[in-house]
């Protein structure tokens, strides 16, 4: 009997601390098998289990993916809702991104993160980001083709700035 509470306590600690958002510090923290990888406490407060490389329809159930820009850009401006759908500001090798720019398609980052519906789902020193903040501070959750970023998309956690 003793036997059987020890080994039910392994095995339900091995499972946690291994969702999409979750503290880390190193890969393994994330998963054993190498799907999941710790975006470091460098980076992010306390590190984030996440996978990179994701798509729209890619992330467990907890997450979404979102998509990143890295550098700054000062290109052409573009209005997200109707790039595509009767303007084409940006060139075939850029995005129109929710700030309102053509970004260079190669500058794009992705990411599963922890899906919110407000702070008080996200651990502290993040924020539930909808789209006031994801235009302000970054990322945009990556949809099915066609599909616009509106107030109901997804929402995620992410490092408060």
């Amino acid at each position: 009997m003793r036997f059987a509470l020890v080994a039910l306590a392994v095995v339900a600690g091995v499972g946690c601390g291994k969702e999409i958002g979750d503290e880390c510090f190193v890969a393994t923290d994330c998963s054993t098998s190498g799907d999941r990888i710790c975006d470091p406490p460098n980076n992010t407060p306390g590190g984030y289990c996440t996978i990179q490389g994701c798509d729209f329809d890619t992330c467990p159930e907890e997450a979404v993916c979102v998509r990143f820009f890295t550098g700054n850009f000062a290109n052409r401006d573009c209005d997200p809702a109707t790039e595509d759908r009767g303007t084409n500001a940006c060139s075939l090798d850029e995005l129109c991104a929710l700030v309102g720019k053509c970004v260079p398609r190669s500058s794009e980052v992705r990411y599963c993160m922890r899906k919110c519906n407000d702070d008080s789902d996200c651990r502290d020193r993040y924020e539930c980001r909808d789209l006031g903040l994801m235009i302000e501070h970054g990322g945009e959750p990556v949809l099915a083709p066609g599909g616009l970023v509106t107030e109901s998309d997804v929402e995620f956690c992410a490092a408060q700035p």
